[in-house]
C-alpha cells in the first residue's frame, strides 16, 4: 500500500524547493562547478601483474608484503558524487520565534541548504545522495542524477526531526565510510552538539571531500548579527528543555554570572569544534536560521577558489 505524504511536509518541500532553486540561479551559479571537480582519475584496486602491465603501475608497498608483484588500478573520474550527511535528531527542531517568522527552524535551515547544493550538483550533471541519522541510521538514499531526484532528497530533508531522539555522528561518520566507497564530496549538516567526533571526521577526510556544516539559531549560540558570540539576552527567567533527554532547566538571565559562565560556553564550544575540524582537515561552513543560506555558501565558495589558487 502506497504511504500517504503530509501535506503540509509536501508543502514545505515545495517552498524549499523553489527558494534553493531560485538561490541557485541568482546567486551561487559558478561557484559550485569553479570549486568541486572530477579529479580525472581516481583509484580503484590493486591486483596481481599481468602480462602487459605497465612496471611504473606496480604497487611496490603491496608487492614487498606479499612476495608477489601488484599494481594499482585506477577508473577515469568522470563526474562528482555529493553525499549530504544530515543531522535530524529532536535538536533539529530548535527555533528561537513563533512559526510564521522571518526566523526558519534549524532543520528547516538545513533541509534549504542540502536543496542549494543538490540543485547546483544537479546543474553540474553530478550524483547526490543523502543519509539521515539521530541515534541511527533513519534513512539511505543512494546518489543519483536529477532534479526530480533532486526533489525527493528534499522532501526527505523536510520530514520533521525525530522527537525524543540524539545524535550519535560517530556512528553516522562510521556508516557514511563503509556505505560511499568512492571519493566524495560529503557535507555533514548539523548542530554539532554531539559528542568529540574528530577521529571519525579525520578518517573520513583521508578518502572524501568533507565540510562540517554547523547549522545554529543565533539565540540558541549565543550569536549576534555578524557571527561574533555575544551575551545571552535579558529575558528574567528563562524556562529550558533539552529535546533530546526531556530535562528541563530554568535560567536567570539577568545573572551577570550566568550570562558570563554562558557566554564563555558557546565560545569554548565554538572554537573546540574548530580546532577539531583542523586537525581532521575538514572545512567548517557556519550556517544560521536567519538571512540568506546561499550567502555563507558563496562566501565559503570563494575561499575554496582563493585556497586553490594559491598551491
Amino acid at each position: 500500500m502506497a504511504s500517504v505524504i503530509d501535506p503540509e511536509l509536501l508543502a514545505e518541500a515545495r517552498r524549499i524547493q523553489v527558494r534553493a532553486d531560485r538561490m541557485v540561479t541568482d546567486v551561487m551559479a559558478g561557484g559550485y562547478s569553479s570549486v568541486f571537480r572530477g579529479s580525472g582519475i581516481e583509484f580503484d584496486e590493486v591486483r596481481e601483474f599481468a602480462e602487459g602491465d605497465e612496471l611504473r603501475s606496480v604497487d611496490w608497498n603491496v608487492t614487498a608484503r606479499t612476495g608477489r608483484p601488484f599494481v594499482k588500478k585506477f577508473v577515469e573520474e568522470r563526474e562528482l558524487t555529493v553525499l549530504f550527511l544530515l543531522d535530524v535528531s529532536a535538536s533539529m527542531a530548535f527555533g528561537s520565534t513563533p512559526p510564521g517568522s522571518s526566523r526558519r527552524t534549524v532543520a528547516t535551515t538545513a533541509a534549504l541548504f542540502v536543496g542549494c547544493v543538490a540543485f547546483a550538483a544537479a546543474r553540474n550533471n553530478d550524483k547526490a545522495g543523502l543519509i539521515t541519522f539521530t541515534d541511527r541510521i533513519e534513512r539511505y538514499v543512494p546518489a543519483k542524477k536529477g532534479r526530480n531526484h533532486v526533489l525527493r532528497l528534499i522532501r526527505e530533508a523536510c520530514a520533521p526531526p525525530v522527537p525524543k531522539s540524539r545524535s550519535d555522528l560517530v556512528a553516522a561518520l562510521d556508516y557514511a565510510g563503509r556505505v560511499q566507497r568512492r571519493r566524495a564530496i560529503v557535507f555533514v549538516v548539523s548542530d554539532f552538539l554531539a559528542a568529540d567526533v574528530g577521529n571519525k571526521l579525520r578518517l573520513l577526510s583521508q578518502r572524501h571531500d568533507v565540510i562540517a556544516v554547523r547549522i545554529r539559531d543565533p539565540f540558541a549560540a549565543g550569536l549576534l548579527p555578524d557571527g561574533t558570540v555575544g551575551t545571552l539576552p535579558e529575558v528574567g527567567l528563562l524556562h529550558v528543555a533539552d529535546p533530546e533527554t526531556g530535562r528541563t532547566i530554568v535560567v536567570d538571565t539577568q545573572s551577570a554570572r550566568v550570562r558570563r559562565e554562558l557566554q564563555q560556553r558557546w565560545q569554548l564550544e565554538r572554537q573546540q569544534l574548530l580546532d577539531t575540524c583542523r586537525r581532521a582537515k575538514v572545512d567548517l561552513l557556519d550556517v544560521h536560521t536567519t538571512g540568506s543560506v546561499a550567502d555563507p555558501l558563496v562566501r565559503f565558495f570563494r575561499m575554496r577558489e582563493l585556497r586553490g589558487a594559491k598551491r
